[in-house]
């Protein structure tokens, strides 16, 4: 509880929309280490300090940097903020309000892996984070640091904000760049990967607004001071997203790995509703349920796959014993049903079997073999699916009706009391 927040410092002392602001609160200066240290030099640091992706993925960031920096030209960065996945808000909150360390992060990633291109790709339910975010752009440009030149160093950089529509497939990393092609977001089939192959069939480097964002810290301090944060596997700074049956809502900014007990009880506060932690939902929609017995587990990458569960983008939803668990399973199957983009079969046809099966548990009326056919086509979709939407579609429902103990003969979760009603936890 002594951690000093790195990513989120600012947030709440500067002004969002003046950039003199930003660069008197140490706006920049990492741009300048970079600019002195050369690209190959910026390269070596993400990929000594072990950078894992904060979208989900966690694929290793020095891999796919130094992967695009060796490709010719022309070549793109992309930031993701196509932040739809339920329950999550750190980029939002990060582009509300300091907007600026986004454009100063793309503008390094670029510079590292020779890029004069870059496009930040913005949900469209965030109109805030839009307006400051192209407010900081155009600031940058009038300063003279885009264009032409990056602060007095002559290397050309444009940087162009583009709005989603709604999608939730455009958050995987191929759809979203068919939505800036001007195409249907479909994902594309892989290989080829983004690095050789990506947006208008260049090599492309594509990060979501956290992960970028952690470049800047990195840069000015270098990798070994990054290692001090977090298991050796997955280091650094991490922000969380808390939700739910919680006392203090918000996003906590702590080291990788601190325990799911300190994120609920000391920073979060402790449970509300029924007072009894009921389940957690980590990862959102796309996740994995933990419940009680798993409180001492370490929040990051490789602890948390130890026992069959995922950060992905950080979310944490908090339940209470009181919360109606068959009715967070059919929304979670619906918006799964709803989102599915159609281009894959297995994914197509099994979120819709999925939602037919979870609605009928949620009325008490599951036929025999309905809970066999589940698993069947949870594991179709999981196996067969061709992009993250479908092949993470069923674990939130799989892991809730393993851990929570469902009773099939009474139609409740053990773990959760009776329902009293309707209660939409992921309103």
């Amino acid at each position: 509880m002594s951690y000093r927040p790195i990513l989120t410092a600012r947030i709440g002392k500067v002004d969002p929309t003046s950039l003199d602001d930003y660069v008197a609160h140490g706006g920049f200066q990492a741009l300048k280490r970079a600019l002195a240290l050369g690209p190959d030099a910026i390269i070596d640091i993400v990929t000594q300090a072990n950078v894992l992706g904060r979208g989900g993925a966690a694929f290793p960031a020095g891999i796919k940097w130094k992967a695009v920096s060796t490709e010719p030209g022309p070549k793109y960065v992309v930031a993701n903020a196509d932040e739809s996945e339920p329950g999550t808000f750190k980029d939002r909150i990060i582009m509300e309000g300091d907007p600026f360390s986004l454009v100063e992060g793309v503008i390094i990633a670029s510079y590292a892996v020779g890029a004069h291109q870059a496009y930040i790709y913005i949900r469209g339910e965030y109109p805030l984070a839009i307006t400051r975010v192209q407010n900081a752009v155009d600031a940058c440009y009038q300063a003279g640091m885009l264009g032409e030149r990056i602060l007095d160093r002559r290397y050309p950089l444009d940087i162009e904000v583009r709005r989603g529509a709604g999608a939730y497939i455009c958050g995987e990393e191929t759809a979203l760049f068919e939505s800036i092609e001007g195409k249907r977001g479909f994902p594309r089939i892989k290989p080829p990967f983004p690095t050789q192959v990506g947006l208008f069939g260049r090599p492309t480097l594509i990060n979501n607004v956290e992960t970028l964002i952690n470049a800047l810290p990195l840069v000015q301090h270098g990798p070994d001071w990054f290692r001090t944060m977090g298991p050796l596997d997955s280091p650094g700074p991490k922000l969380y997203c808390l939700s739910g049956r919680i006392r203090r809502p918000g996003l906590v900014e702590a080291p990788m790995g601190t325990t799911l007990y300190d994120l609920i009880y000391n920073y979060g506060g402790g449970v509300t509703g029924s007072g009894e932690l009921g389940g957690v939902l980590l990862g959102g929609a796309a996740g994995t349920f933990v419940t009680a017995d798993d409180l001492d587990v370490f929040m990051d990458f490789g602890s948390l796959r130890e026992i069959d569960a995922a950060l992905g983008s950080g979310v944490v939803i908090v339940f209470d014993t009181s919360v109606d668990m068959k009715a967070v399973l059919r929304r979670i199957a619906r918006f799964f049903a709803h989102e599915s983009c159609g281009k894959c079969y297995p994914c197509q046809l099994g979120t819709q079997r999925q939602l037919e099966i979870i609605e009928r548990l949620a009325a008490d009326r599951l036929r025999p073999g309905d809970l066999q056919l589940l698993s069947e086509v949870g594991q179709t979709m999981t196996d067969a699916s061709i992009c993250g939407l479908g092949q993470t579609a069923h674990s939130a429902i799989r892991t809730a009706l393993k851990r929570f103990d469902f009773d099939p003969s009474t139609g409740h979760f053990a773990r959760f009391g009776p329902p009293s009603g309707v209660q939409e936890a992921l309103a």
